[in-house]
């Protein structure tokens, strides 16, 4: 019995073995075919991926268009070339750009030097026939600015005149107050985006007078004080000091009101200061103060005639009180003419004053 019990138990051991073994040795099997599977599926997706890839044509790189790329650089002609007036800086950007010198001061080729007029108005220009007539056949040798209040609507205007389509972006602007000079120099600096701008005219519908402060101390002392006529005349590099001015133009917009009235002060005063070998100390404007009072003389219909404005033509003046030379140009303009003039100086104006000759 005990023998037949020794020969039994190494016979359990062995069927044991086995089973382990055949167990290892399927787990092993399965490792390795799966393995296998998987390196067969990898391959055959990498082998259509690269069958697909080579039966699809590839887009051909984008051509380069050397004439559009010409078009497309900036050229001198872009950056003289001044911006539409109703353009969308602010006033600070304006001045900005409006106060770039170019060093080199020989312009690069033949241009044509031109004047900016510069209109500072409430709403229409009621003598825009007149200046029709005046501009006609100097087209090329003027440059028109119009400056008038934002709630003027411009479409009753004639199509056909020059005067249409130059208006700026405006502010509203009480006249005597310090704003009208924040518009005249909106003004210039709308009328030097144009490098072919050398002369600067302004015109204005009126001006006032006003008295020193002396809160403008010491900035501005009382024997530095002047006074002019609004209009002016100036070349492009005073033009240019006008509005890049942070000295006397913010005393001006701080301390100049009440009985100051800037239209009048500022200018004079601000060249009389910075560049009084500048200043002609004579006036563009004919206006007759005979009468006395506030305002000068106004002119209706019956006064304008031949013999008038032939007089207006034909004084002798001088330039400055420090010069003895005399001229018969006294007077650009001539103002303080009502309305109903017009008719009259439309039709004596190409014989007296020569317009459209």
């Amino acid at each position: 019995m005990k023998n037949q019990a020794q020969s039994h138990i190494p016979k359990q051991f062995v069927n044991l073995l086995s089973y382990i073994l055949f167990f290892v040795f399927g787990l092993t099997l399965g490792i390795i075919l799966t393995f296998h599977l998987r390196n067969i599926s990898l391959n055959l997706q990498l082998t259509q991926f690269s069958l697909s890839t080579s039966n699809t044509q590839s887009p051909s790189p984008p051509q380069f268009d050397i004439e559009n790329e010409r078009k497309m650089q900036t050229g001198l002609e872009d950056y003289i070339r001044p911006p539409s007036v109703m353009h969308g800086m602010s006033d600070d950007e304006l001045l900005w750009r409006a106060s770039m010198v170019p060093k080199i001061r020989e312009f690069p080729r033949p241009w044509v030097p031109k004047v900016a007029f510069m209109f500072l108005t409430r709403q229409s220009l009621i003598f825009a026939p007149l200046w029709d007539l005046f501009f006609k056949g100097n087209e090329g040798l003027y440059s028109i600015y119009v400056h008038s209040d934002p709630s003027y609507n411009a479409s009753s205007e004639s199509q056909n005149s020059v005067i249409s389509g130059r208006r700026i972006p405006s502010k509203k602007v009480e006249w005597g107050k310090v704003n009208m000079i924040e518009a005249e120099r909106r003004l210039l600096a709308n009328g030097l985006l144009d490098f072919s701008n050398q002369r600067f005219i302004l015109l204005s519908e009126s001006f006032g007078r006003g008295r020193y402060s002396h809160q403008m101390y010491p900035t501005i002392r009382l024997e530095q004080w002047r006074k002019g006529s609004q209009w002016f005349a100036m070349d492009r590099d005073l033009a240019i000091e006008v509005i890049s001015d942070t000295t006397y133009f913010p005393v001006f917009q701080n301390y100049c009101s009440g009985s100051c009235y800037a239209d009048e002060h500022y200018l004079p005063t601000f060249v009389s200061i910075k560049f009084p070998e500048r200043n002609s100390e004579r006036t563009l404007t004919w206006v007759n103060w005979t009468r006395g009072g506030p305002h000068p003389l106004r002119y209706i219909r019956t006064d304008v005639t031949e013999h008038f404005l032939d007089q207006l033509r034909s004084e002798e003046c001088r330039y400055n009180e420090n010069t003895i030379n005399t001229t018969n140009v006294c007077y650009l303009f001539a103002r303080k003419f009502l309305p109903n003039a017009l008719d009259r100086l439309l039709r004596f104006a190409p014989k007296i004053m020569h317009f459209n000759s």
